[in-house]
């Protein structure tokens, strides 16, 4: 069983529930190019192995999130559950405007 982190990768109204330490910046938008395409047959990449979406997890359990640039804004509920994990003192990496 993999025992790694859970987190949320957020892009723009699109995120995923990722088990895997928290990815730098490259491999964070790699991810989000990878799932979000529907690639019947295709298998991951060898580099993103470490990442995997998991179906679902408790808001307690999130120890991280990150969000990438996109042309869309992030949905209302995603915004609060990023909320909620803040004031549990979980830092939100904000890759849109070149911090992290």
């Amino acid at each position: 069983m993999n025992t790694a982190t859970v987190g949320i990768l957020v892009h723009g109204d699109n995120h995923f529930i990722v088990r895997g330490p928290l990815p730098e910046r490259e491999v964070a938008c790699a991810l989000v190019r990878h799932w979000s395409l529907i690639q019947i047959g295709t298998t991951t990449p060898s580099h993103l192995g470490g990442w995997e979406i998991i179906t679902w997890a408790l808001r307690e359990d999130l120890e991280w999130a990150l969000i990438v640039a996109a042309e869309t804004e992030i949905s209302p509920a995603v915004k609060q559950l990023l909320s909620e994990l803040s004031a549990r003192s979980i830092t939100i990496h904000d890759l849109r405007f070149g911090s992290h």
